[in-house]
Parts: C-alpha cells; sequence; structure tokens
C-alpha cells in the first residue's frame, strides 16, 4: 500500500544555482504504470498549489523550467489530501535533478540543495524506521510492562537522536538557506544557548523576512527571561475576571513557579498530577505556583481547573497562542515552566516530572 512521505514538513533552501540552463526533474515512481500522471506542487502557508503536471513516459517522469531562486516544491503521483499518495519535498532550482519517489524512502539529489537536504533526510528516514518498528512492535499483546517500558524508553532516546539531527544540520547550513530553512521548521527544540550564538551568523539578506525577525525577537526575549535573570512582570486575568499580576506573588519571598498549560493540552493534564503533588508537598513552605493558561475560552479554563483540582492561582488573557505572557517568556509549547526564587531571580526552565520534585527539595529543604 502506498503512504504519503513527508519529512516533518521540514525542507531546506539554499541560493539557487548559478547559470540560467534552468532544471530538468527526471524521476521515477514506484509501483507507477505508463501513462500515470505526476503532479509537480508548491506551497503557501497550509495551501497546496499545483504547479505542472507530467506523465510517466517509458517508466520516467520530466519536468523542465527555469527558476529564479530555489523553491521549495513537491513531487507526487496524486494530489495533497488524496489517499495513497506518494510524494517527496525537494529543492526545485536550476540544475539536473534526479528523483525517486517511493514508499520506503523517496530520494532528490543532483544539486547543492537537493544533495543537502537529501543527507539529513537520509539520516532522519534511518530513524523514523527505527520508530515505526517500535510502533508496530507495542501491539504486541504478549508484551510485558518491562519490554512496554522499554520499548518507551527507545521511542524517546530516537526522538532526541532525531533533534540532535535538526540542530546538527542548522548550525552546518546557518549561513546558507538549507540552515535557514531548518531553522525555521525546528528552532522551538533549541534553547537560547543554542540560538543565541546562530543569530549573528545569519546571512543580511534575511533581514526582512517575517519568520527570521520572529525567531530574532524571540531569541531576544530568550535572553530577558533565561535563568539568572529577573523575571519579567505580565498582567491578566484571574478567572473571577479581577487583574492580577505576576509580581502579585513573585519576587515578594517566595519560590514561584510558573506553569504555562492549557485545558486542550493533553500533555499539561498528563502532568498536573505531578504539580499537585508538589503544591501539597511545599505550599506551606514559602512556595507557590502561578497558573498562566493557553486557553480560548474561560468557561473551557474554568472547567479545566476544576476537573484538574487545581487550586493554586490562575491567570489568562484567553488569547491562545498570541497569549501575552507566554510570548514575554517566548514559550513554543506547553507545559512550560519558570522557576523563580524568592527575589525574582529566575533560577531554572523547562522543568517536568521528577525535575520540579528534585529542584524542590534542593531549594525548600
Amino acid at each position: 500500500m502506498k503512504k504519503t512521505i513527508f519529512l516533518f514538513a521540514t525542507a531546506a533552501i539554499f541560493a539557487a544555482c548559478s547559470g540560467n540552463k534552468g532544471y530538468t526533474v527526471t524521476g521515477t515512481v514506484e509501483g507507477a504504470n505508463e501513462g500515470d500522471t505526476i503532479y509537480l506542487i508548491t506551497s503557501n502557508g497550509q495551501q497546496y498549489i499545483p504547479m505542472a503536471t507530467t506523465t510517466i513516459q517509458n517508466g520516467t517522469f520530466t519536468f523542465k523550467g527555469t527558476q529564479d531562486t530555489a523553491t521549495v516544491c513537491y513531487l507526487t503521483d496524486n494530489l495533497p489530501g488524496t489517499f495513497n499518495a506518494i510524494a517527496v519535498d525537494f529543492f526545485l532550482e536550476n540544475g539536473k535533478i534526479q528523483a525517486k519517489l517511493s514508499e520506503n524512502g523517496s530520494t532528490v539529489s543532483g544539486t547543492p540543495n537537493n544533495d543537502a537536504y537529501q543527507e539529513i533526510r537520509n539520516q532522519a528516514n534511518d530513524l523514523s524506521l527505527q520508530m515505526s518498528a517500535l510502533y508496530d512492535s507495542m501491539a504486541d499483546t504478549t508484551l510485558t510492562e518491562e519490554q512496554r517500558q522499554a520499548n518507551i524508553e527507545k521511542m524517546g532516546s530516537i526522538q532526541e537522536q532525531m533533534i540532535t539531527v535538526m540542530k546538527d544540520g542548522i548550525r552546518k547550513n546557518i549561513t546558507n538557506a538549507a540552515g535557514i530553512y531548518l531553522l525555521k521548521q525546528n528552532y522551538y527544540y533549541m534553547d537560547v544557548n543554542e540560538l543565541a550564538p546562530l543569530m549573528s551568523q545569519i546571512p543580511a539578506t534575511y533581514d526582512n523576512d517575517e519568520a527570521i525577525i520572529k525567531i530574532k525577537d524571540n531569541v531576544e526575549k530568550m535572553k530577558a527571561t533565561a535563568v539568572g535573570q529577573k523575571f519579567t512582570d505580565f498582567e491578566m486575568q484571574a478567572p473571577d475576571g479581577k487583574a492580577v499580576k505576576l509580581s502579585d506573588y513573585a519576587g515578594k519571598g517566595k519560590v514561584v513557579l510558573v506553569d504555562f498549560w492549557a485545558s486542550w493540552c493533553g500533555p499539561c493534564r498528563r502532568e498536573m498530577p505531578n504539580l499537585i503533588e508538589a503544591y501539597a508537598k511545599y505550599k506551606n513552605k514559602n512556595f507557590e505556583i502561578v497558573g498562566v493558561s493557553l486557553d480560548r475560552k474561560a468557561e473551557d479554563w474554568e472547567k479545566g481547573i476544576k476537573e484538574l483540582g487545581i487550586t493554586w492561582p490562575q491567570m489568562s488573557d484567553l488569547k491562545y497562542w498570541n497569549c501575552e505572557g507566554a510570548k514575554l517568556y517566548a514559550v513554543s509549547s506547553i507545559p512550560h515552566t519558570v522557576l523563580i526564587d524568592g527575589d525574582g531571580t529566575i533560577i531554572a526552565r523547562g522543568l517536568h516530572g521528577d525535575e520540579i520534585q528534585e529542584k524542590l527539595a534542593e531549594i525548600l529543604k
């Protein structure tokens, strides 16, 4: 059975190849028949736009044209959203490009952009195959609990390796468009110490790039709210509608854990019992939790508070991912925690699970 193959919607863009002879994309599609239609597709945000079509002739397909700059495009044997499509992302740029579409791992090569991306794709595909095998093995009803836990740990390790592949790709290519595109897709996996040194290496041609401007702005906010910095204050509303500030709690002698969460966030809900345990253990030992919700509707927020048994102070502006507090702290995924000491200095970020208990045990003796 065919299946769609995209690499995390991740792609790389370099400057277009020199010369003005145009491009030739030649390829094969596993399982295709003579006369089958092949689509060349570009995208605009989440919208996929067909650019051209051709057919399989003598086992191969060909697209020809010219490009002013390299553009991320897709080759597929069916339109996006169609069941059983094989698709691959690549760089449409001047030069001779060879593509092999396969449900077991497509390849595109022949130009600098595509060769660089294929190197990353190869690494990611190897890890994806390992992950798929582990997922499939979890359906085995004879597995012991120990075996299941071991598989879960292996999957976590593979995910970390995948992130490392992307980070390495960014660092290796940050001065060209390959690294820039990888950065746009994966920057939220990187902390301020990883991102800050890269910002000055971004070519000036991206000074007006909307996504890069946003990333640079986030990095500055990450610097301002990094460990060792004084907390940044903000004001929102409590569930009863009254205005409340973070400074109503932080910087007043108590250790404060700021928890960015939302009622719609599954991982946040799974983390909540750990916070409840920590609150019960330390709330009478100069410790407070302040929840900052990224909910959109007050009724959902209030329902989540009740369902999860949250008893600590809450605040929200009901702006979802436009939450002002989350933006000030450059929060790109939730749950996310910020730990502030009694003097108002940030002493940890991104603690979860046992890390919270261990850190609190260390500082609240």
